[in-house]
């Protein structure tokens, strides 16, 4: 004898949801808005735009949140992971605003916030040898919609190298340095490769970062170092002067920490400019 599966029909399912309250929809006496509830650190396959091979696939780590109203004793949790499921592996920079979009449909809110964070590979080629590695470097997507506004912004976490300015001009045999991290977040009006973002705050480091160097590579890399010495506070700047002639940028953050090779300290400078705001004269 076959036994065939039984799957509940469509037609079904309100039968069924009719005999279980639903304990969420229950109006709540405290009358006290919620900003943000939902669910956190789930993981999603996803497709980025790569400018060299297309597409990369990757794996990233989803939080996703409407707002509550005050008369609603709590959200439908399930139905956050349903949406992220319905795309399956569609999941991309294109396909944010309608995700925020069915968010804010199903869950009957006004605004739907959704994060994306995962590691993305560029190959890098050593700057003598020519070998070949993987760099990967950490980004996170962010929107934001409500019905009056929509926004989007790319944050990149770039490794670099920087070299201490005073420790080379007081010191007889070389310069303390230390590994660093760039973090910028970017507005655009236009499509921005997160390839560009991180040239652009590399090209401003003391030197870039490699998976692999050979010996001759070591010696530039030290020795570009050496010629190239910045402190945090120059390297958020010579970032931010960047950001300000992309015309595509329209608001960003750029944020430096120096891990300190000779104090138990981190250095640490950001600067956030909304780039529709004039500058100060002067600047």
């Amino acid at each position: 004898m076959a036994v065939h599966d039984r799957t509940v029909s469509e037609q079904e399912l309100p039968d069924c949801a009719s005999e279980i309250q639903d304990t969420q929809g229950l109006p709540d006496q405290r009358r006290i808005p919620i900003n943000k509830v939902g669910i956190k650190d789930i993981r999603h396959p996803v497709r980025v735009k790569d400018r060299t091979q297309g597409e990369q696939h990757t794996l990233a780590h989803f939080n996703a949140y409407v707002d509550l109203p005050q008369h609603f004793k709590g959200t439908h949790m399930s139905r956050f992971v349903e949406i992220l499921n319905d795309h399956e592996r569609e999941i991309s920079v294109e396909s944010f605003r309608s995700i925020l979009e069915e968010m804010r449909a199903r869950l009957e809110a006004e605004q739907a916030h959704l994060e994306m964070a995962f590691p993305y590979f560029i190959m890098k080629q050593a700057p003598v040898s020519g070998v070949e590695s993987q760099m990967d470097y950490e980004v996170t997507l962010r929107g934001h919609l409500t019905p009056e506004d929509y926004q989007i912004t790319i944050q990149v976490q770039v490794p670099v190298t920087s070299l201490c300015p005073c420790s080379k001009s007081i010191s007889e045999y070389g310069a303390h340095n230390q590994r660093s991290h760039v973090d910028l977040q970017v507005r655009a009006r236009d499509f921005v490769w997160i390839e560009d973002l991180v040239e652009l705050a590399e090209a401003e480091a003391s030197c870039d970062l490699y998976g692999v160097l050979k010996r001759p590579d070591e010696k530039y890399v030290t020795e570009h170092a050496y010629e190239n010495p910045k402190f945090v506070e120059d390297l958020v700047r010579d970032i931010a002067r960047r950001l300000e002639d992309d015309e595509r940028i329209v608001w960003y953050t750029v944020g430096a920490e120096n891990f300190e090779s000779i104090h138990n300290h981190s250095a640490y400078a950001w600067i956030e400019r909304d780039k529709r705001t004039p500058l100060p004269d002067g600047a």
